[in-house]
């Protein structure tokens, strides 16, 4: 009799894990391509409403009772996702691209309306004899080569381990994070030492700026629950 209940027992515990990790599952995809289409930056408003219904199955999940994934490590988690892929695409065809038509338009006119650095004298920039092109703000290049690989990279793998509950993902994550931080600071420095090039007869000049740069701080919502939660919840 007993070792007939603990066979129910382990069966009813499997059968619950293998429910959670379908519940999960359905939500994930519908998260997932909810964030690669708000990772393109030009779809993004269609990619809202995908995220929203996967993380609404995921809440119904948790109410029914399966074991899925804390909401506030999934929030945190696609948010970073969604935050390096935007700065790593739009920098990489500002790099590689930048005399495409899709790029002169959406990256010409964002500069024109935040940030001049991206539409005054575009593709202009020269190296020697070479021509470079992009953004020839001073400094820009260096931060996009520099944070693609050195930062948004790396972010964008911690995000994917901290998803699946893992231990290095979310010890990555915090590396990431504070990496982010004085990468927004730094960057905000560069931006304020060479106003007269990134802000001069643009629509939407220094309070545009913050306005649009009120996404980049992922770094100051996710740090206080990095460093506080229990490390236990996440595996090996």
């Amino acid at each position: 009799m007993i070792m007939a209940n603990a066979t129910k027992s382990f069966g009813a515990y499997d059968a619950h894990q293998d429910d959670s990790k379908q519940a999960q599952w359905r939500a994930d995809k519908w998260m997932i391509g909810g964030t690669l289409v708000m990772g393109t930056g030009v779809l993004g408003v269609f990619g809202l409403p995908l995220f929203f219904y996967g993380l609404r199955q995921q809440m119904m999940a948790a109410k029914a009772g399966l074991s899925v994934r804390p909401l506030i490590v999934t929030l945190i988690g696609y948010l970073v996702i969604i935050d390096s892929s935007l700065n790593s695409l739009g920098w990489a065809m500002d790099l590689f691209a930048n005399h495409s038509v899709i790029n002169r338009v959406l990256t010409s006119g964002w500069g024109a309306v935040f940030d001049g650095g991206y539409f005054w004298h575009y593709n202009e920039l020269k190296m020697g004899p070479y021509t470079i092109g992009g953004a020839g703000a001073p400094g820009e290049k260096a931060w996009e080569i520099s944070l693609i690989l050195g930062c948004f990279a790396p972010r964008l793998a911690a995000a994917i381990g901290f998803l699946q509950m893992k231990r290095w993902g979310q010890q990555w994550l915090i590396v990431t994070c504070w990496m982010g931080l004085i990468v927004w600071i730094g960057y905000n420095l560069n931006m304020t030492f060479y106003a007269d090039v990134r802000y001069a007869n643009i629509t939407f000049p220094v309070w545009g700026w913050w306005i649009y740069d009120i996404f980049y701080i992922t770094p100051f919502l996710a740090l206080p629950y990095l460093h506080t939660v229990n490390r236990e919840i996440f595996s090996e």
